[in-house]
């Protein structure tokens, strides 16, 4: 009896300190993306420039170590109506504390387009991430990051290959 006590107690200890490393947020800001071609450019290829939005949960694995998944939505692609593209974004990034305020993030991100169907353009994007985070105090932050897609942005069949280039700038809370 003492023993499944003794358990017990270890184990809803343990979930205690578990659940005081988890803060939950949300981030939003400015994106400048644009298409890096590696077939011939079917239209004007300039950057966009517009904006990106989510949530996110850090989870505390060491005193300088977190994970941070997230949930967001982001526009990309390219300036011209045909290469606009809109996902539903899912980074899983790994931060580690470099200073006492700042954090060096990376991981990978994948991505689910919702913007047209028929469009010639891949229905999921695959990218890397690698930013910084400065925190301003226990809860705000701002943020700069790089992303850099790992596959073609456009279906096999559609002849045409490019990877979404993404630069990524905002603040985020952290409750």
């Amino acid at each position: 009896m003492k023993y499944i006590y003794l358990l017990t107690t270890i184990v809803m200890c343990s979930w205690t300190g578990q659940s005081q490393n988890v803060k939950y947020g949300v981030r939003g800001g400015m994106n400048t993306s644009s298409l890096d071609f590696y077939s011939e450019i079917p239209v004007e290829n300039k950057h966009r420039n517009s904006v990106y939005f989510g949530v996110l949960a850090d989870i505390g694995l060491t005193k300088g170590i977190s994970l941070i998944p997230e949930l967001q939505f982001s526009y990309e692609g390219s300036k011209t109506d045909e290469l606009q593209f809109n996902y539903i974004q899912m980074p899983v990034l790994i931060s580690i504390k470099l200073f006492k305020k700042i954090h060096v993030n990376f991981g990978p991100q994948v991505g689910l387009k919702i913007h047209e169907v028929d469009d010639r353009a891949a229905d999921f994007g695959f990218s890397s991430i690698l930013g910084l985070e400065y925190r301003i105090n226990y809860a705000l932050y701002v943020d700069v990051r790089h992303s850099n897609g790992l596959r073609n942005v456009f279906d096999d069949d559609s002849g045409l290959g490019a990877k979404n280039k993404n630069f990524q700038i905002g603040v985020g809370y952290k409750f």
